[in-house]
């Protein structure tokens, strides 16, 4: 949104909560068909997503000054600010990506103690409100290492989370811009297009070799924000 078609940073946020919401929800409808949805989980852990969405965008994301600070001849914006938080985030979801899993446990299980995930959903809700990123490398692991759901269970419940997630944050965000409705219903349409290209190539494709070359791809595009961001700026 931001680089390829010169989206203000804050809008292009609000856009990408659509069209990941959009995507996600094509997604999940696999999912929820073969019973791999928790539909308890879902909203177990979505509700604190969904307060913490509420709040970042009508609260903590007005709240970012446009001028954050000011280092020499380096000025520190929101959109910059923005950016340089997803980058990291790309990061950091780059390392899940390229490690090698380790052996899933079939121990399923619920813990009792629910505080965790209430601190896991209310941190994804507000990355989902900051930067339009449904957090799935957040949700995943959080339901497979907390509630110890089986990884196809905690995939499909995942997206629906994020669809959840992303599309209530995109209504709370209605009034902050006037939405190019041509524009974004554009995007979506070629997402959806690409869930349904993703999905056919991950049949012909070995997922063990396609996770660490999309981590590497990710990597590499997140150290390219945090250049053109800080560095190139």
């Amino acid at each position: 949104m931001v680089y390829l078609f010169s989206v203000d940073t804050f809008l292009a946020t609000t856009y990408s909560l659509f069209v990941v919401g959009s995507t996600s929800l094509v997604g999940s409808f696999s999912y929820f068909k073969n019973g791999f949805v928790d539909s308890k989980t879902a909203l177990f852990f979505g509700i604190p997503s969904i307060i913490a969405v509420f709040l970042t965008r009508h609260y903590i994301l007005p709240a970012i000054p446009e001028h954050v600070m000011k280092i020499g001849d380096f000025e520190l914006s929101r959109s910059i600010l923005l950016m340089v938080f997803f980058a990291g985030l790309m990061i950091f979801a780059s390392y899940s990506m390229i490690k090698k899993d380790k052996k899933e446990s079939a121990a399923i299980t619920k813990p009792a103690n629910i505080i965790p995930i209430i601190a896991q959903g209310l941190i994804v809700g507000v990355i989902t409100g900051l930067i339009g990123a449904g957090g799935g490398f957040l949700i995943i692991p959080a339901l497979v290492n907390l509630l110890k759901l089986p990884i196809k269970t905690a995939i499909g419940t995942s997206l629906i989370i994020i669809a959840v997630n992303s599309l209530m944050g995109f209504g709370f965000s209605l009034g902050y811009f006037p939405i190019d409705w041509q524009f974004l219903l554009t995007v979506t349409l070629f997402a959806v297009a690409g869930i349904f290209i993703g999905m056919y190539l991950s049949t012909k494709i070995d997922a063990k070799k396609l996770k660490p070359a999309f981590g590497w791809f990710v990597l590499v595009m997140g150290i390219y924000i945090l250049i053109k961001e800080t560095i190139l700026k």
